[in-house]
């Protein structure tokens, strides 16, 4: 029997590998706004966060977004992402 392949992505701010299932995408968009996508489908270029908000701080400090995304993440950004994520997270 051939088992599937589990999809690996590693966090942003802990730098661990987790299945991407298990993390939450952060993309940016081709309009240039950096948005937090919980389906993992929006087009853009993405990045992984843990379902964690110890995490996104820490990728915040470290400014792993802006690294790995190729775009300045402005202070509005910033603030959207992390409430949407304190809603996820509060939701689950």
């Amino acid at each position: 029997m051939k088992q599937n392949k589990v999809p690996m992505r590693r966090c942003v701010g802990c730098m661990q590998s987790k299945p991407k299932r298990e993390l939450i995408r952060i993309v940016a968009t081709p309009q240039g706004r950096v948005l937090l996508d919980p389906s993992g489908k929006a087009n853009g270029r993405g990045s992984y966060i843990c379902r964690d908000i110890d995490c996104f701080t820490k990728a915040q400090k470290k400014d792993a977004f802006t690294r790995n995304l190729n775009i300045k993440v402005s202070e509005e950004d910033w603030r959207a992402i992390e409430s949407q994520l304190s809603e996820l997270l509060r939701d689950k």
